[in-house]
């Protein structure tokens, strides 16, 4: 094996959304990138490289199981930055990330599970801290859009010197796309953990979890309503339609939140977040709404119980599966981040973009993300730790993807 320092190694490249991830750096990377592939199966990694052809063919390959801490020291030593897809991380991330933090390498995954994410920040915030690495949970649909897209407000009310940001809302606009086994996967674990762990439902259902300084955040006054996530429909006058709960809310509005007191509550100490479905006006929009929400509540309930989760496995997608080459080309996201300041000005940012958002769209913000933390150097915010997309790569990945056809703007409402 060539112990050729490289810029980006993608770790779990043989899985669904990592064989897309390396068609994607294969298509877009800079030519004089130096990519490497990793995995736990030299012949499945062999069988990437020669179906990705080309400058691939080149590419090192990396063998290391997820367990073997020894073989991930060695990998994470050889590069700047690893970018993972191997899930569910709570089973298996865990090894991975205090190598990169033991070793001052940058980190990005794909995990939408706060128990993983809390764990990191407790067992190696300091030590990435003092080794200068970057741990950056969430880099692809969640939470790149809602995170750079807050962080986009924020800095173009800021630019204006229209304050601070007050109550915010995410609004899904536009949707489409399928679902693989490993996002189901993911889901499970984290049942099966709380089914383990009781104690730690309390941690879910935070909508602070993720703080790095639990009794600074502004609920901790007894005058300040306690921020929820949206649980069934209402109509909001000044966005002007019926909203929904959006499944991925529970992720990333704890992400986004994460982001505002890592920047020392930069956002504002009075900034409040919650992420939606639009569904549009009158009885259409109500029905929407009802739907969506019963749908949402019947899934849920039915992956928290063995049985109907069980039923439920023969018919989902396995992991390893996702959606054809057809649903992922076809596929788009749009969302609306509507915001009023403490000046009393609306602000709406939109970000959207083209191909499903949880594979297509998702191998480009992660592979942009691995790009940026391993290229782009100085103009990385100052920090280090267990970070979040806006605090730990930020602007840098705002340009990258805007350069690929994502949409992130700001306007005055």
């Amino acid at each position: 094996m060539s112990e050729e320092k490289l810029d980006v190694v993608l770790y779990g490249a043989t899985g669904f959304v990592g064989t897309l991830t390396a068609a994607y750096l294969l298509r877009s990377a800079p030519a004089d990138a130096r990519i490497g592939l990793a995995g736990r199966s030299r012949q499945k990694l062999e069988a990437l490289r020669q179906r990705l052809g080309g400058p691939a063919l080149s590419w090192p390959l990396i063998v290391a199981d997820s367990a073997d801490r020894a073989a991930l020291d060695e990998m994470v030593r050889r590069t700047t930055a690893v970018a993972t897809t191997v899930g569910p991380y709570l089973r298996y991330g865990l090894p991975l990330a205090a190598a990169c933090a033991d070793s001052g390498t940058h980190y990005a995954d794909l995990t939408g599970e706060p128990l993983f994410m809390r764990r990191t920040i407790d067992e190696l915030d300091e030590t990435a801290r003092r080794t200068g690495a970057r741990i950056v949970h969430t880099a692809g649909f969640d939470s790149i859009p809602s995170d750079l897209g807050v962080l986009a407000l924020h800095e173009q009310v800021a630019q204006d010197g229209a304050g601070d940001l007050e109550d915010t809302t995410l609004v899904v606009t536009a949707l489409r796309g399928g679902i693989s086994g490993g996002t189901i996967d993911s889901m499970r674990a984290q049942l099966e953990e709380l089914a383990a762990h009781p104690d730690q439902q309390k941690l879910v259902v935070d909508p602070y979890v993720l703080s790095p300084q639990r009794d600074k955040e502004p609920d901790q006054d007894p005058a300040w309503q306690r921020e929820t996530d949206l649980r069934s429909p209402v109509y909001d006058r000044e966005i002007g339609q019926w909203l929904a709960p959006f499944v991925m809310a529970q992720v990333n509005t704890r992400v986004v939140r994460r982001s505002n007191a890592l920047q020392d509550w930069g956002y504002g100490r009075r900034f409040r977040y919650r992420e939606t479905m639009g569904t549009g006006n009158g009885p259409l929009g109500v029905a929407r709404a009802g739907a969506i929400t019963g749908g949402l509540a019947a899934m849920m309930g039915a992956m928290a119980f063995k049985p109907s989760r069980a039923a439920l496995d023969r018919v989902l997608p396995k992991p390893g599966q996702g959606p054809s080459e057809k649903t992922r080309n076809r596929g788009h996201f749009r969302i609306e981040i509507h915001s009023r300041t403490t000046s009393g000005q609306r602000y709406v940012a939109t970000v959207a973009a083209q191909g499903d958002p949880g594979y297509a769209a998702t191998a480009v913000m992660f592979g942009e993300s691995g790009l940026s933390l391993a290229l782009d150097g100085d103009r990385l915010p100052p920090r280090a730790g267990v970070l979040t997309p806006a605090t730990g790569i930020g602007q840098p990945l705002i340009e990258r993807l805007r350069a690929q056809g994502f949409t992130f703007d700001v306007r005055r409402a």
